[in-house]
């Protein structure tokens, strides 16, 4: 029955989309600005919807995420051309002619539901193609409602019926077999690692993520009210369910005192030694994995759970600790409003600190980073193993374009380092092909060899136009300009201890990792591994 559905809906939205894929740019854009418009009135509605079907976040926060994807991501791909010629360049005969996917299957997690459904909604109508939503379970009716409102809008402005649709009874061998389905073009994974390795076994075209394990580094020169309060703010909206949200934070040694007193007047916690005793023993399991229990509650409710006391107003729990790893579980990805807590003095021990908690499970994703100090930028963006590096801003806002200007997305493109086909925040544009057209320039019988092109190379004053733009943005340098040094080596292959890095190195080398029953696994590692079948179990 359940592989009836999936065929039933696929079918409906695949009929659909073969009638939309001939609409033109106008009658396209038409569908897009009914939905958005559509949304506006029901941002709140549906905020509470997913806050008291899945219990995370607050509906506050949850609205506001509903607002970013009805406002900021329409007004970002409205102006894009989607539909017909691309470009053209007569001179040298090519033309580029846009072509929809097809049908897009989109897992939805029920910790960002409503707009991930409204995001994955927009970006795929905007590229002329049907959708296919397989919502988390525990968060399937506040997803239909997205999904119901914005069809009827689509359809409303001209769309045909059927061009959006959701799979009724969502289980993981629905999802399993929507990603399989021979009538399914592309999907747009988001979830857990898991899931994600399943998208890109399924044999389809697939964006997925990663785990977003953020650390976020004060530097010295950093303005450290702002940076504190920012840091707070990306960790406390919604409870932490954002990937990009900061996981730990790691203070230059010089502003250490003062930053914690900035952390208590900001609405952080800082536990001690039985608080963080008992936050472990709840918050990671035996095998090293994280609580679902925690997800997206509030500092209170975690600590209520634990077994202590919170004062009124904390928004974030602090937790001091002294390296990364499995003897301190919780500088893993907690998707909860709790930080590892680092002090680190300099460049260099900042620096490596930041990889050592990337490298615990977050590669590829994202990095913050709080300095005034245009080299310190400049020497981060050369050495971090991230994809975006967010600066003087809260890592959840600023990832996802609210805050900065990178492209407005609730999907967030890890790369090689993270596993993904790409590093990008997904737009329509990944959901559209390009075809091109080549003219004869050179005919067959004359001559073909033409002078090779110089070598491209990098402008001379390039790295300088660099460093004057960031110290325009910023102003001079301040204290400890210092360049870090070169990143560490990863260490020497575990037996006791694998992590996701570990495990990618292994991949990359062809080598297998042997562990035993005690053997610690991060969850990324695990799922990654036993993906790809690399452990050797004594």
């Amino acid at each position: 029955m359940a592989r009836q559905d999936v065929d039933r809906v696929v079918g409906s939205v695949r009929r659909a989309q073969a009638l939309f894929s001939e609409f033109s740019q106008d009658q396209v854009d038409k569908v897009l600005d009914a939905m958005h418009a559509s949304s506006l009135p029901l941002l709140e509605k549906w905020a509470r919807l997913a806050h008291e079907e899945t219990g995370y976040g607050t509906v506050a926060d949850k609205t506001v995420k509903n607002r970013f994807a009805a406002e900021d991501v329409y007004r970002y791909i409205r102006p894009m051309r989607t539909v017909g010629f691309l470009s053209a360049d007569p001179a040298q005969g090519l033309y580029e002619v846009a072509s929809p996917v097809g049908v897009v299957a989109a897992v939805v997690p029920s910790t960002n539901p409503t707009s991930t459904a409204l995001y994955k909604i927009l970006i795929s109508l905007k590229a002329r193609n049907g959708i296919v939503l397989s919502p988390h379970p525990t968060a399937k009716a506040c997803i239909q409602a997205v999904a119901d409102a914005l069809h009827d809008a689509a359809v409303s402005a001209g769309a045909p019926r059927g061009i959006v649709g959701v799979l009724p009874n969502p289980s993981i061998e629905d999802t399993q077999a929507l990603m399989r389905h021979p009538g399914v073009n592309v999907i747009l994974a988001t979830g857990g690692m898991g899931l994600v390795m399943a998208a890109y076994s399924s044999g389809k075209p697939a964006y997925g993520v990663g785990p977003g394990n953020v650390p976020a580094f004060i530097e010295r020169t950093a303005v450290l009210k702002k940076a504190v309060r920012d840091v707070v703010a990306g960790k406390a909206f919604d409870w932490g369910t954002i990937c990009a949200s900061e996981q730990s934070v790691i203070v230059d040694a010089p502003l250490a005192e003062k930053a914690r007193e900035e952390f208590a007047a900001a609405g952080g916690y800082f536990v001690d030694d039985r608080e963080k005793a008992l936050l472990e023993a709840l918050v990671v399991d035996k095998d090293g994995r994280l609580n679902p229990k925690v997800v997206g509650r509030s500092p209170q409710a975690i600590a209520s759970m634990a077994g202590f006391d919170l004062p009124a107003g904390v928004r974030a729990l602090l937790v001091p600790e002294a390296g990364v790893g499995r003897d301190f579980p919780l500088t893993l990805e907690k998707l909860s409003p709790i930080l590892s807590y680092f002090e680190a003095d300099g460049w260099e021990a900042g620096c490596q600190r930041c990889i050592e908690v990337l490298q615990y499970g977050g590669l590829g994703h994202t990095l913050c980073l709080h300095t005034q100090d245009p080299e310190v930028i400049r020497q981060f963006a050369l050495r971090k193993p991230v994809f975006r590096i967010v600066v003087n801003s809260p890592g959840t806002h600023g990832a996802i374009g609210y805050t900065t200007n990178l492209p407005p997305a609730l999907t967030l493109g890890c790369g090689a380092l993270g596993n993904n086909i790409t590093s990008d925040n997904i737009t329509p544009l990944h959901l559209m092909d390009r075809k091109r057209v080549a003219l004869e320039v050179r005919p067959l019988e004359e001559p073909t060899a033409v002078p090779l092109p110089p070598l491209v190379k990098v402008p001379d004053g390039l790295e300088d136009a660099a460093r004057r733009f960031l110290a325009q943005k910023l102003g001079p340098a301040g204290r400890g300009g210092q360049a870090p040094s070169a990143p560490a080596r990863e260490p020497e292959r575990p037996s006791d201890f694998v992590c996701e890095a570990d495990v990618r190195s292994a991949l990359r080398d062809g080598r297998r990792i042997r562990i035993h029953a005690r053997t610690l696994l991060t969850p990324s590692a695990r799922e990654l591994g036993e993906q790809h079948r690399v452990f050797d179990r004594d």
